[in-house]
C-alpha cells in the first residue's frame, strides 16, 4: 500500500516519524508540506494556485498513493478528493469552535471574515467527502458526529517515540519554577493562560516560564510580562530546547478552554513531569487525574494554585507521578499502537496490495 501524507510545517517532524513506522509495516509512505505542493485558496495570487496545482497532479502521476492522508484542513486535500483517491482527514482540534473563535477576534475584519468563510465552504466539502475522519481522542468523535452525523469516523492514538525523551542539562532555569509550553494560536483556548494573573501574585517565589508564541501572544505578554516571576522564552526549536526546557521544569502547567490529547502535554508526562491542566475537551484522556498530575477546573485559580502548591511541596509525590506520567503514555500512546490502530482505519476502505 501506498500513502501520501499532506501536512502543515508544525507536525512535519512527528508525521515523518510516524511514517518510518509505517514503513517498517510494509506501507510505502510519502510525506510533504501540503503548501509546497498546492496553494491554499483563496490565495493573494491565484497564478500560484493553478501553477501548484500541475505539481500536485505530477506528484500524484508519479507516486501512485493508494490513499491520501492530511493532517490540517487545506486545498491539498480538496485536490485530493477530486482526483479519486480515498481521502483520509486526521481531525486534530476542535475546527468548528476554534473559527468561531477566530471570526470574533482574529478575522473579525470584515475582508478578512468574508475570504475565510470562502474558506470554510472548501473545508466543509472535504469534510464531506472524505472517505474517513481520524481522531485522536473519543472527545471529538461526538464532536465530529455533531457536525457530520453521517461520516466515518475512527479513533487512533497519536503515537509518541518515548526513546527521543530523555532527560538533558542543557538549559538553566530558576527553581522552583512552573513550566508551559503552548502556542498562542487562538484567543478561546489561549484565553485561559491569562489565569496566571491570579496566580503569579499569590506565588511570588514560585518561577513560571513560558515557551511558545503566535498570533495573540502579544495579547497574552501584556497582561502577565509585568510580575517579575513570569518569564517568556518564545518559541523553542523543537524537539532538541523543548525537550531542554522539559528536563528542567518542576511541574508542566497546561491551561486551556479546549484541546483534544496535545502533543506537549503527553511529551512533558514522558519526560516525568507532574502535570497540572484544565480538564476540558479530551485532556483527561491525556491524564490520570491523581496519579500522573491533576485536572482543575477552567477558570478556577484557586484550584490551580492548590495542586501547583501541593506538587512543589511533596518532592516524592512529584517523582511518583513523573514516573507514573510516562509509563502511562508509554503503554497508551505508544508509535506501535498509533501504526495499528490508523491501519485498521485504513484497511477498511483501502485493499493492501
Amino acid at each position: 500500500m501506498r500513502i501520501l501524507i499532506g501536512g502543515g510545517t508544525t507536525f512535519l517532524y512527528s508525521l515523518h516519524a510516524f511514517s518510518e513506522k509505517l514503513s517498517e509495516c510494509g506501507v510505502e509512505c510519502k510525506v510533504v508540506k501540503d503548501r509546497d505542493y498546492i496553494a491554499d485558496f483563496p490565495s493573494k495570487e491565484l497564478r500560484g494556485l493553478f501553477r501548484t496545482r500541475k505539481k500536485f497532479e505530477k506528484l500524484l502521476y508519479t507516486f501512485k498513493p493508494d490513499a491520501v492522508v492530511i493532517d490540517r484542513m487545506s486545498q491539498f486535500g480538496f485536490e485530493a478528493i477530486k482526483s479519486g483517491i480515498p481521502l483520509f482527514l486526521i481531525c486534530r482540534g476542535h475546527y468548528w469552535l476554534q473559527n468561531e473563535w477566530n471570526l470574533k477576534t482574529v478575522y473579525k475584519n470584515w475582508l478578512k471574515g468574508k475570504l475565510v468563510k470562502m474558506r470554510f465552504k472548501v473545508d466543509d466539502q472535504v469534510f464531506q467527502n472524505a472517505t474517513a475522519i481520524l481522531v485522536h481522542c473519543n472527545y471529538m468523535i461526538d464532536v465530529v458526529k455533531e457536525h457530520y452525523p453521517k461520516q466515518n469516523v475512527h479513533v487512533f492514538p497519536e503515537g509518541l517515540d518515548s526513546s527521543n525523551w530523555y532527560q538533558t542539562k542543557a538549559m538553566k532555569l530558576k527553581h522552583p519554577c512552573v513550566g508551559l509550553v503552548q502556542r498562542a494560536s487562538w484567543w478561546g483556548k489561549n484565553r485561559e493562560i491569562l489565569i496566571l494573573k491570579k496566580i503569579l501574585g499569590k506565588m511570588p517565589e514560585v518561577n513560571f516560564y513560558w515557551a511558545g508564541g503566535g498570533d495573540v501572544e502579544d495579547r497574552i505578554l501584556s497582561e502577565l510580562e509585568g510580575f517579575k516571576n513570569f518569564h517568556w522564552l518564545g518559541s523553542l526549536q523543537y524537539p532538541d530546547k523543548v525537550r531542554d526546557f522539559l528536563s528542567e521544569i518542576d511541574i508542566y502547567l497546561f491551561p486551556t478552554r479546549m484541546d483534544t490529547t496535545p502533543l506537549s502535554l503527553r511529551e512533558a508526562e514522558l519526560m516525568k513531569n507532574p502535570v497540572v491542566a484544565t480538564d476540558v475537551g479530551g485532556i483527561s484522556e491525556a491524564i490520570i487525574d491523581g496519579v500522573t498530575g491533576f485536572l482543575v477546573e477552567a477558570g478556577n485559580h484557586e484550584q490551580y494554585i492548590e495542586k501547583l502548591k501541593l506538587l512543589l511541596d511533596d518532592k516524592e509525590l512529584r517523582k511518583q507521578m513523573g514516573e507514573a506520567g510516562r509509563k502511562f503514555v508509554e503503554e497508551k500512546f505508544n508509535q506501535e499502537a498509533s501504526v495499528k490502530g490508523f491501519l485498521d482505519a485504513i484497511r477498511l476502505y483501502v485493499k493492501d496490495k
